[in-house]
């Protein structure tokens, strides 16, 4: 085993724009953090106290980067046990983490048409680690594998059998997200709560109703579009809705308006940044807010009856962790189903933000999804 203070498992988490990674050793303590950000001739490179501006087109570029960075601090190529790489679609069949392998990264190409802004940039990473590396293990583990137990009804569209089969269904997503906040409560709480209410909530945002500790509904659905109001994505629309827009404005414009140009950056005016929401006091942030939190109790609502009630509520994600106003008001709106918190514990963003005695618990939890994904790689490597 190699000496845990280079740290044995890298994660990486490839975005459409950017490489984020994180290093942690044997015993699964993150040792290093940070990543290429703003891919382009002025990309800017961060890790651990490190600030750099690099050059970085592409994301070969900016792994080559990202590599030389690592191996300046000591984390080296050829010390690492496993690399884990977050993948955001596995499409039906991959639903756990599992070991990259030539078969596994054709699974993960012909997913390309449900993630075409994610996966072909994990298999650039994986595919160019290889290359560097080819006896060093490489584990995907897919954002949408938690949502792999949802009953069959909830995943199906109300369309005939044959496009179900051809993939056209609810997947889910902020899976890794989801499974860490499972953990995490249940160290935290002594026994896991039976029905959870989780809500991932950052730019992209979603809710999840998790009993016995796994996941029975989620709002995002096909795509990552589906569901509460988010920083650029409308979140549930009418298909009829959807039509139209094409018809004016073409599939790519409506595509783009959905997701790029839509949620809270719509209703403001072009600020997507809860805290900048927040901070200005004008009729269209207000609103904004307002909408956020309207469309995530009403979702609520609908996962709460699908777990037929409720014993804790639990936030986590950029939002969900720091904006004591928006958990305010979704728990306000849960007050029926037995939610309550204590305004100060939420003020403080503490862990625990009810009483004791609570009947429906209420936390903040950080998202770890890097150590979910450091965690399955290394015993994916450890079993082999």
């Amino acid at each position: 085993m190699s000496d845990p203070t280079c740290g044995d498992v890298l994660v990486l988490n490839v975005g459409s724009s950017s490489i984020k990674c994180a290093v942690f050793d044997s015993a699964l303590h993150e040792v290093l953090r940070g990543g290429v950000e703003g891919l382009g001739p002025q990309a800017t490179l961060r890790l651990g106290v490190l600030r750099k501006e690099v050059e970085a087109r592409d994301h070969r570029a900016a792994l080559a980067v990202l590599l030389e960075a690592l191996d300046a601090q000591g984390v080296l190529l050829g010390n690492l046990r496993v690399v884990g790489h977050r993948v955001v679609h596995g499409g039906p069949r991959l639903t756990q983490p599992v070991r990259i392998t030539p078969q596994v990264r054709d699974e993960i190409a012909l997913c390309t048409p449900l993630a075409p802004l994610h996966n072909p940039h994990h298999l650039a990473a994986m595919d160019a680690l290889a290359a560097l590396a080819p006896d060093l293990p490489q584990v995907a583990c897919f954002d949408t594998g938690f949502h792999a137990t949802n009953p069959e009804v909830a995943l199906r569209y109300a369309l005939p059998p044959e496009l179900a089969e051809d993939g056209l269904r609810r997947y889910g997503f902020h899976g890794l997200s989801y499974a860490g906040l499972v953990e995490r409560l249940q160290r935290l709480d002594g026994a896991l709560p039976d029905r959870v209410l989780a809500f991932h909530l950052g730019n992209g945002a979603s809710a999840c109703a998790i009993r016995g500790g796994q996941s029975v509904a989620t709002t995002m659905g096909y795509s990552p579009t589906d569901g509460l109001t988010m920083g650029t994505r409308s979140g549930s629309i009418d298909p009829s809705v959807v039509l139209r827009l094409a018809e004016e404005r073409g599939i790519d414009g409506a595509r783009h308006l959905l997701d790029h140009g839509s949620g809270l950056t719509g209703l403001s005016g072009g600020v997507s940044d809860m805290r900048t929401l927040e901070a200005r006091d004008d009729p269209a942030s207000r609103f904004a807010i307002a909408h956020f939190i309207y469309w995530a109790r009403r979702h609520a609502g609908s996962l709460i009856a699908a777990m037929e009630g409720l014993d804790a509520v639990v936030f986590t994600g950029g939002i969900g962790e720091n904006s004591a106003t928006i958990r305010a008001g979704i728990l306000d709106g849960l007050t029926w189903a037995g939610a309550r918190y204590d305004p100060a514990k939420n003020a403080r963003h503490a862990p625990r933000l009810h009483d004791d005695g609570a009947q429906v618990t209420a936390w903040v939890l950080p998202a770890e999804e890097e150590r979910v994904i450091a965690q399955a790689a290394r015993d994916l490597v450890v079993m082999a």
